[in-house]
């Protein structure tokens, strides 16, 4: 006869929970770059008209028929609502409910966010809104109850009380607390039933980690699928492999906008991101992906905002953040958006470039700057003249590590330039211009 060894149901439990509830990576799944448009460019700008105060509902309405309109076919769908949506006119310090969850200016959203959110979803777009790391201070002193729960929001800070942000403001909440995470489950399950597909959590710093993870795990919970973005201006690196379990996007830059009357300008501060691309690129994943803040493309002519670069910069900055496969959003008002910033923003070719999700290399820097990126067994480069006056800058095929005699083709102007020999040169680049080729 032979014997079987009897183990009990108890006993086998403890392995299939362990099994089972192995922890898997706490993010919200998007192979590709989101594409869109955020208001924050025009929040900062001191041009006539603009400011803090445009957003409201209506503008944000027109805002998603324009992008429906004249953006969407190319892929961009995002319409996401920066800092201010949920700040009275005058006062620093978000509006919240009762259990301290952010919520609409009522003047500016009279119908709060969920109406806004139901109109771009029927324009087959989506939307996004704006958070700020930490508690705020105001919920903290009105000590409000956790929903779900026997706490309040005074039991879930650090003690003592610690600032969270890159502001010195909010007060850091303790995760080895058991509300803290049903704290921003609440929010994050409050934004997901009013159709929110897009969370900007700003300011953080290198002890952001477990607040981002905190979010991240919240997202998961709803079963809505929202990208996550980690912002400050930008994070620091230091924090860039604690967040990328948790993260989809990582701020890795300076604020484009140059808080004057335009957008941006050149140096403040579109050329910073040449610089400080390189440094981030070791810490980058295909999931967890460098944005490099809003493209300052959407009129430089005409009335409004200004975009305050020129067509040169314009396509420098669509080839750089497509080559670094970054998020694709523009800052402006898309009311005023112009010819050449809709073929910029539209060309399929240097979209899929984006949209590939993979990263690059710098093959040389300096002022006469060569990039690189192979897609699907096809090498890409892209040259830069970061110089003020115009330039010839060659592309040697050895150093991109292809073989020697090519065919290229130019992604902007979509036209194939015939066969090259060992390198192929980009012939009066001018200053702050760019060119775009395939190889092969």
């Amino acid at each position: 006869m032979t014997l079987r060894k009897v183990v009990s149901f108890a006993a086998i439990v403890p392995l299939l929970a362990f099994a089972v509830a192995a922890p898997a990576e706490a993010k919200a799944p998007h192979p590709q770059p989101f594409m869109g448009w955020s208001s924050w460019s025009i929040g900062s700008t001191k041009a006539p008209g603009y400011g803090g105060d445009w957003m409201d509902e209506a503008r944000i309405r027109k805002t998603a028929d324009t992008m429906a309109a004249k953006l969407k076919p190319a892929g961009y769908r995002y319409i996401n609502l920066d800092a201010e949506w949920s700040k009275t006119r005058g006062d620093w310090q978000a509006n919240s409910d009762a259990n301290g969850i952010p919520s609409a200016d009522p003047v500016r959203f009279p119908n709060g966010i969920k109406p806004v959110a139901d109109y771009v979803h029927r324009k087959g777009l989506k939307l996004g809104i704006y958070g700020a790391i930490g508690l705020e201070k105001k919920i903290y002193d009105n000590n409000v109850p956790i929903a779900g729960t026997n706490c309040t929001v005074q039991q879930i800070v650090v003690l003592p009380l610690t600032t969270a942000n890159k502001w010195d403001d909010n007060w850091m909440i303790d995760y080895s607390k058991p509300c803290a995470q049903k704290y921003i489950d609440s929010v994050v399950k409050k934004f997901a039933s009013w159709g929110v597909d897009f969370l900007k959590i700003d300011g953080i710093l290198p002890s952001s980690v477990a607040e981002m993870a905190a979010y991240s795990k919240a997202i998961d919970r709803t079963g809505r699928k929202i990208w996550l973005s980690g912002s400050a201006w930008p994070v620091d690196i230091a924090a860039a492999e604690g967040l990328r379990p948790s993260v989809n996007g990582v701020r890795i830059d300076t604020d484009i906008e140059c808080y004057c009357d335009t957008t941006a300008t050149w140096e403040s501060s579109v050329d910073n991101r040449w610089e400080d691309l390189p440094n981030w690129l070791p810490h980058l994943r295909s999931n967890y992906l460098g944005d490099l803040d809003s493209m300052p493309i959407v009129n430089n002519t005409g009335t409004g905002l200004q975009d305050g670069i020129s067509d040169t910069e314009r396509q420098s900055v669509m080839t750089f953040w497509s080559m670094a496969s970054s998020p694709l959003y523009v800052g402006g008002d898309l009311q005023n958006l112009d010819d050449q910033a809709v073929s910029i923003l539209t060309n399929p070719e240097v979209i899929a470039l984006d949209q590939s999700a993979v990263l690059p290399t710098r093959v040389s820097g300096g002022e006469l700057q060569v990039w690189k990126k192979v897609v699907h067994g096809r090498t890409y480069a892209a040259v830069y003249n970061l110089g003020s006056t115009p330039a010839d800058i060659k592309v040697d095929f050895k150093a991109l590590g292809t073989g020697r005699l090519h065919t290229v083709r130019d992604l902007v102007a979509r036209k194939n330039l015939g066969w090259s020999w060992g390198s192929w040169t980009a012939e009066d680049v001018p200053a702050h211009g760019s060119r775009l080729i395939r190889i092969g």
